[in-house]
């Protein structure tokens, strides 16, 4: 059997394999199908400072190999999920990597000041800081899509998570460099990446003629964006290898229905892979990727999956 643990920022997980936020909810529902403590890290739904109820219907729309969301960050809020959701994944077992959000990056702050007041704050492995959602204090334009407003809200979450407690920062495509959004959430002291978030797309009912979704936008997912994610990471990645941008972890995500899927966002440089949308439609699919992973380990002669991290980039054919 291949050796399937790996290292991120410090923080060692049995294997490489994660949900996506929002993709299970909190847990409880996964966890009718398999385990959640088998996965290296369960990533909770993004968990803001309030209830939120979310965006009206239709919120979500089928698209050619993937669909588009508008949900909108329902949750209960940070108070709730410290109650209820956190102790409960504590005592499966579960290593859970935490998505915080704000509507301000003040507000980042205070969610994880609470988040790290809960009792239950040790099976947290990591905070993702959703950085893709929208920055109300400047007219609505998403964190991720500006150097400054990222290490903004890096910079106030990483002082308020305890040290040896890792950080990633969650990037949006929808930009014109994101190796530039990477080097400033990594100087900003987050201490990885997660990439990607959703693309920003619109369906068009064309029985209605106007836009399927209620919220007119939502983010595509599945399959049609995989590309797009070991695009993003390759540049990432390539960026440290050269020394442009601080050497960091990555988690791909973005379209990853199988091993071979997940395999391909590793040999571009993640040493973590996330699964979301497929679980829509196969609840088992984040375990079935990791078994499909560790097979793709052992197809490929070596023994530790660690050794294909970022193998992509050393096979490059140069003519």
């Amino acid at each position: 059997m291949a050796d399937m643990t790996t290292v991120l920022a410090g923080v060692e997980l049995p294997n490489p394999v994660m949900t996506a936020s929002g993709c299970a909810a909190n847990g409880q529902e996964l966890h009718r199908f398999f385990p959640v403590s088998e996965l290296g890290a369960f990533v909770t739904k993004t968990v803001m400072k309030d209830p939120r109820s979310g965006r009206a219907t239709p919120r979500m729309a089928e698209t050619a190999s993937g669909m588009l969301n508008s949900i909108g960050l329902q949750g209960p809020g940070i108070d709730v999920f410290c109650e209820k959701d956190l102790p409960w994944l504590a005592e499966q077992g579960a290593r859970v990597l935490v998505s915080v959000a704000g509507n301000t990056a003040e507000e980042f702050g205070e969610v994880v000041q609470r988040l790290v007041a809960s009792p239950a704050w040790s099976c947290v492995v990591g905070v993702e800081a959703n950085i893709s959602c929208p920055n109300v204090a400047n007219r609505g334009l998403v964190f991720a899509c500006d150097p400054v407003s990222s290490e903004r809200v890096v910079q106030i979450v990483r002082t308020r998570v305890p040290d040896g407690v890792p950080v990633f920062a969650k990037l949006t495509p929808d930009v014109t460099d994101i190796v530039a959004i990477a080097d400033a959430a990594l100087r900003a002291g987050a201490d990885g990446l997660t990439m990607i978030n959703t693309l920003l797309g619109i369906v068009i009912d064309t029985d209605l003629l106007r836009p399927q979704l209620a919220g007119t936008t939502g983010g595509l997912s599945g399959p049609a964006v995989r590309p797009v994610a070991v695009r993003a990471i390759w540049q990432v990645v390539s960026a440290m290898r050269a020394g442009t941008v601080p050497t960091a972890p990555v988690i791909g995500v973005g379209g990853v229905r199988t091993g071979k899927d997940a395999l391909e966002l590793v040999a571009a440089g993640a040493c973590a892979v996330q699964v979301g949308t497929a679980t829509f439609n196969d609840p088992h699919a984040p375990r079935r990727v990791l078994t499909e992973l560790e097979a793709e380990v052992t197809r490929h002669g070596v023994t530790r999956f660690a050794d294909l991290v970022g193998i992509a980039h050393e096979r490059m054919v140069t003519l």
